[in-house]
């Protein structure tokens, strides 16, 4: 077998999906997409710089457009063969930095949203980290049209969420997480008995996947399961067995 570069840029290989990540800074536990040991094959990460949770949640700075280009670039450049993100609120920018590469991009769970409704034809439940900071423009941004009913629930009156991950106080209790967030999604279903999915559209609560799933019996999507999607496309293997 003949083997070829990549890219006159590329030094190593093996790495298929590369990871933007937010200019942050807390705990990032096995389940989150911000390490490494979640995923059953490499990944590359680049920080964006200066993408903070301030300005990409509140602010909804558009001058961060440029900044993740260029971080994404960077990626390509590296030899990812798809890039994705690292926090569902990208998803402001996956028009702009979509067009501006030649290969796949899917920075924001969301994105998965069309589908969980074509295989359920029920409402779509969103646990997200900020319920007040997901807009309408975030949906637009990944084609999601008012045609899809979705019901939305936030973390950011959860206590221990808020200060580790909205705050960034510097430690991180899991267990307290786990019990905030599947009260949440609890609650979500209690108000919204018709839901037939539940996508955690923030990338900080992948690791409670299946506390949610044990308490809700329905089924969970988040960040890893689009990764893992993606990644499979880009590596299939032979199938073994017999007849």
């Amino acid at each position: 077998m003949i083997y070829r570069i990549g890219r006159k840029t590329q030094s190593w290989y093996g790495e298929t999906i590369g990871i933007l990540i937010l200019d942050a800074s807390y705990p990032c536990i096995p389940g989150n997409v911000g390490n490494a040991s979640t995923f059953p094959f490499p990944v590359r990460y680049q920080e964006v710089q200066g993408a903070t949770i301030d300005r990409l949640l509140n602010q909804r700075s558009p001058t961060l457009s440029e900044a993740f280009i260029q971080a994404a670039m960077n990626l390509r450049d590296c030899g990812v063969r798809a890039i994705t993100g690292a926090c569902g609120f990208m998803a402001l920018f996956q028009q702009e930095v979509s067009s501006a590469l030649d290969i796949p991009v899917f920075l924001s769970s969301l994105l998965q949203i069309p589908f969980l409704f074509q295989i359920t034809r029920k409402p779509v439940g969103i646990l997200t980290a900020n319920a007040e900071c997901l807009t309408p423009r975030h949906f637009e941004s990944c084609h999601i049209g008012p045609d899809i009913p979705l019901a939305i629930a936030g973390m950011e009156k959860q206590r221990e969420f808020r200060e580790a991950i909205l705050e960034e106080k510097g430690t991180l209790d899991s267990s307290k997480i786990e019990t905030e967030v599947v009260e949440v999604a609890k609650e979500l279903v209690s108000r919204n008995p018709n839901i037939g999915s539940i996508l955690l559209e923030c990338s900080d609560l992948p690791p409670y996947a299946h506390a949610v799933q044990a308490a809700t019996g329905l089924p969970v999507f988040d960040f890893i399961t689009m990764i893992e999607y993606v990644h499979r496309s880009f590596v299939r293997t032979p199938f073994t067995g017999h007849m």
